[in-house]
């Protein structure tokens, strides 16, 4: 059972975040504290009734965690967390899921717009003062969206408004889905994970917005990639495991695939020496596609929404993984 409100601890754990200064400004009259760094989480997880976190998690904190009853999950991924062993604590676990879906398929719409644009090289140009001339090559021009093909692969919250936007740019959407037979209203065509080697050749941009899974883990490797189009460009928006990146570097250092927009990687931080980025037909961003100044409210609203659920009672959350 949760503590009453009166005697309930919220812990905000997070390297940037504001999450303490948003709630505070809330005024809703519950203890909170919030910590900065891995130490001071493992120094102070004992006095938290509920945990709001995600990169700071270790399953080697749950012996620790002799209050926690409720952890707020702070990204719609969950895969760092021990299921079994939070269920054997009698730990409750919602994600995030949804909070950050306008800004992580607004940030994969951004990646192929920059693609498609060449705006990669633009930037590099203006940092060498050089004014490129027109292109009469017609595979290495700019280019537009209207009539293409997106594929997106995973047609969750972020999955289906990718879709909606690209289908808003006049591009045609297939979707993949676990169950395509459900919820694939966004896209024009839905075929099932079953259907993705199919459905990989037609598609001009193929983009990743899955969770990462055991079926997804590695789903796309040198077979996938050599299915795609030379002429085509894959989004990385999911997790880095779903990418085999090693053939993914392969595939971009021979010009397999004509680029890739990448979010997230294997590894993060990228480590200093990958070949992503060397690559001039790769545009990596640093796992910012969830950023965005709305976050920390988004979460919070998560947050209460499943405090009031426990405090009542229910045994249902929203989004709930435990």
């Amino acid at each position: 059972m949760l503590p009453a409100k009166d005697r309930l601890t919220i812990c905000f754990a997070h390297v940037a975040y504001q999450f303490q200064a948003q709630f505070e400004a809330r005024a809703t009259g519950l203890a909170s504290f919030q910590v900065w760094n891995r130490e001071d989480l493992a120094a102070r997880i004992g006095e938290a009734d509920v945990l709001v976190i995600s990169g700071f998690w270790n399953n080697d904190l749950i012996p620790k965690a002799s209050k926690l009853k409720f952890i707020q999950s702070i990204s719609a991924g969950v895969d760092q967390y021990s299921k079994e062993g939070l269920a054997a604590a009698g730990i409750r676990l919602a994600s995030a899921q949804g909070a950050n879906a306008r800004a992580v398929s607004e940030h994969a719409l951004a990646l192929i717009l920059a693609l498609a644009r060449r705006l990669p090289e633009a930037r590099d140009n203006q940092a060498r003062h050089v004014w490129r001339g027109m292109i009469g090559d017609l595979t290495q021009r700019e280019d537009e969206l209207g009539g293409k093909t997106l594929l997106v692969v995973g047609l969750g919250r972020i999955g289906s408004r990718l879709a909606q936007l690209g289908r808003a740019l006049d591009m045609k959407v297939i979707g993949v889905k676990r169950d395509p037979t459900r919820g694939g209203d966004a896209a024009d065509e839905v075929v099932g994970l079953d259907g993705l080697s199919g459905a990989l050749p037609r598609a001009d941009y193929v983009a990743l917005t899955c969770p990462l899974t055991p079926e997804t883990t590695g789903l796309i490797g040198a077979a996938a990639l050599g299915r795609m189009k030379a002429s085509a460009f894959l989004i990385n928006c999911a997790r880095g495991k779903v990418v085999d990146e090693t053939a993914l570097v392969d595939a971009l250092r021979h010009k397999r695939i004509a680029g890739a927009g990448i979010d997230v990687t294997q590894e993060e931080p990228l480590a200093a020496d990958s070949p992503l980025w060397g690559l001039e037909n790769a545009l990596v961003t640093p796992h910012t596609g969830g950023e965005t100044r709305s976050y920390e409210a988004n979460v919070l609203d998560l947050m209460r929404e499943n405090l009031e659920r426990l405090w009542r009672g229910e045994t249902g959350l929203k989004n709930q993984v435990v």
